[in-house]
């Protein structure tokens, strides 16, 4: 009886298997998973804003406490102004812990750790760091940390779309498509601008464009941000000031203004990393500690100047209304520069798009209303400049200018601003380029030692691939009916087999695949296709290519190997497999000599 149930058994468990293996491979299968992180990751935005709400009415007892001057707590009266102090330590008893116990990549910004799981780890990023994110950065912005939502939001839709994908054992070209799916959910949903989360993944997430890739990341995109507009409703993010450009003259400062934006992009960089280092030196005791103690240096701050409590959205639509001094816009930039490096120094989590925007509009609004102080017939309205600002400080931050065009033309709804948006959004990408290597995401991965733009550094994938190759198996004519050739293909351990012509030259490689449907397809009193008719010519390998760029050929080829050619192109001298090539990446260092040695015999020509 045991040994029947074993047999019922093993076609279900086979049956198993090969539907996930259709569903590892179906396109539509990946659209449908799109539409599923999309959902996670519109609910998800939709509670994380949830969660921030929550905290700062708990901290502060108002909605916002940015713009609320140095009001008290409404249930600390006796406090006063005060209680902003001990807010930034309780949370920090908080979250510390949680962060440090259950998901350290949760602290700081988050979204170079979702670039790094994208270029460097098949896009696993591990499930717990989507909950320990969203109650971290809840936390920190709720207790007046200065810092933004979109990092945290995208660390967190592309742990649910890494997640779902390693659930169902996608593959990694499909999973890192899953994850960019869930960061552009996240975006959407939570800044309710799909295209802006569209392109903030495809630009600094996957850094590619591919027609799939990109079809499947909008419907994810639409998908979170149907959910937010439905929860969160649909009004643009800011009420742009009116807005038209009065003289091409004007296109001139607006120049100006992006070659400012870059100067403070690449300093704001600067800065953040220089406070974390000079954290990380002052700190010698536990980490999960460290958020509470430095926040001793967070409150006193907010105490001096409130409008850096959160992310500060009120502020920003204030500067865009035109509503401070010049000299308080610039103090704004400085504190808020300093407000955010300071938070991420001592272990706070949240991210760095929002304050770029923040100083970008205090930046704009300052030189918006100093030029149209010396020519009011030629600059337009403050609040332009400061809109402008915002996008042009993104820019030379991040030095992403599709997005940084795209995200400030939702978030504004104003169409009438986008030509001096795209002149200011150029020139700071531009300069920001001139003036620094490294993006304010790419920095923290290069202080780590990691290069996502550098090749391969391992020396055994320089070695050429003539090192590991193997003899040629026994190649077909040209000529050779397919009938006579399917036994050959069909014992080929390949599953494919060179193809010479009537002279020895090579003419191509013909897989078993191709064979097969040939055979299929041939109906009764038709002509058997010849090989040669079937022949397919895939990348070229020579022997000496190197083993990393043969690997990638590989990865897509017909069969389990490759020819390797002579350097004219013409002539076979050996073959390569995924195999030979992992036996030499991974053989031990004392048979590194006897691995380097050439492993195709003499014998091994087209004619054998």
């Amino acid at each position: 009886m045991g040994e029947t149930a074993a047999r019922r058994r093993i076609p279900v468990e086979t049956g198993v298997r090969g539907l996930l293996g259709r569903a590892r491979s179906a396109q539509g299968t990946l659209v449908g998973l799109a539409l599923v992180v999309g959902c996670g990751a519109g609910l998800g935005a939709v509670v994380f804003r949830w969660l921030i709400e929550t905290f700062t009415r708990v901290f502060t007892g108002r909605d916002d406490y940015s713009d609320a001057g140095h009001a008290a707590h409404p249930h600390l009266a006796w406090l006063g102004p005060f209680f902003v102090v001990a807010t930034p330590v309780v949370a920090g008893l908080v979250y510390g812990p949680l962060v440090q116990r259950f998901a350290p990549e949760a602290r700081g910004h988050g979204v170079p750790e979702v670039m790094l799981a994208v270029a460097r780890r098949g896009g696993r990023i591990a499930p717990q760091v989507a909950v320990v994110k969203s109650l971290a950065s809840a936390l920190t912005i709720g207790s007046g940390g200065s810092v933004g939502r979109e990092g945290p939001i995208v660390q967190i839709g592309a742990a649910l779309g890494s997640t779902l994908g390693q659930l169902v054992r996608l593959t990694e070209d499909r999973l890192r498509v899953l994850v960019a799916c869930g960061a552009a959910g996240g975006i959407a949903a939570t800044f309710n601008a799909p295209l802006a989360g569209v392109f903030f993944a495809m630009e600094l997430i996957l850094r590619d464009y591919t027609v799939e890739s990109f079809g499947v990341v909008v419907l994810s995109s639409v998908t979170a941000s149907v959910i937010g507009r439905g929860v969160l409703g649909a009004d643009p993010f800011m009420s742009p000031p009116h807005f038209h450009v009065s003289h091409p003259a004007e296109y001139a400062l607006f120049a100006v203004l992006g070659l400012l934006g870059a100067v403070a992009g690449v300093g704001f960089t600067r800065v953040l990393y220089a406070v974390e280092d000079a954290c990380d030196w002052v700190w010698r005791g536990p980490e999960w500690l460290r958020p509470a103690v430095g926040g001793l240096l967070l409150g006193g701050l907010l105490l001096a100047l409130p409008q850096m409590y959160g992310v500060g959205y009120p502020v920003l639509q204030n500067a865009v209304d035109g509503r401070y001094a010049v000299g308080f816009l610039l103090l704004l930039l400085v504190a808020k520069i300093v407000a955010t490096s300071l938070t991420i120094g001592i272990g706070g989590s949240g991210g760095v798009f929002a304050p770029s925007l923040f100083m970008g509009a205090m930046l704009g609004g300052a030189f918006g209303a100093l030029a149209h102080q010396a020519a009011p017939s030629l600059a337009g309205s403050p609040g332009a400049y400061a809109l402008v600002g915002m996008g042009a400080v993104f820019a030379g931050a991040a030095r992403a200018p599709i997005t940084a065009v795209i995200i400030l033309f939702e978030l504004t709804g104003e169409y009438s601003i986008i030509l001096p948006m795209m002149t200011a959004i150029v020139v700071a990408a531009l300069a920001s380029r001139v003036l620094s290597r490294d993006t304010v995401y790419s920095l923290k991965l290069r202080r780590r030692g990691i290069d996502l733009d550098a090749p391969p550094t391992d020396a055994r994938l320089t070695a050429p691939v003539g090192a590991v190759a193997r003899p040629v198996p026994e190649p077909l004519p040209a000529s050779a009916l397919v009938d006579d050739a399917a036994r050959a293909l069909a014992l080929s351990e390949h599953g494919a087999l060179p193809v010479l012509d009537a002279d020895g030259a090579y003419q191509g490689i013909v897989t078993a695949r191709a064979a097969a449907e040939a055979l299929t397809d041939a109906g009764p009193g038709q002509r058997a296709p010849r090989v040669g008719d079937l022949a397919e010519v895939p990348p070229r390998l020579t022997a000496g290519t190197p083993l990393g760029d043969a690997l990638a050929v590989l990865t897509g080829a017909p069969g389990t190997g490759l020819p390797v050619l002579d350097a004219s192109g013409a002539a076979l001298v050996g073959w390569v497999t995924h195999q030979a090539v992992l036996r030499a990446l991974h053989a031990p260092d004392t048979d590194h000599a006897e691995d380097a040695s050439p492993r195709v015999p003499a014998a091994a020509s087209p004619t054998r």
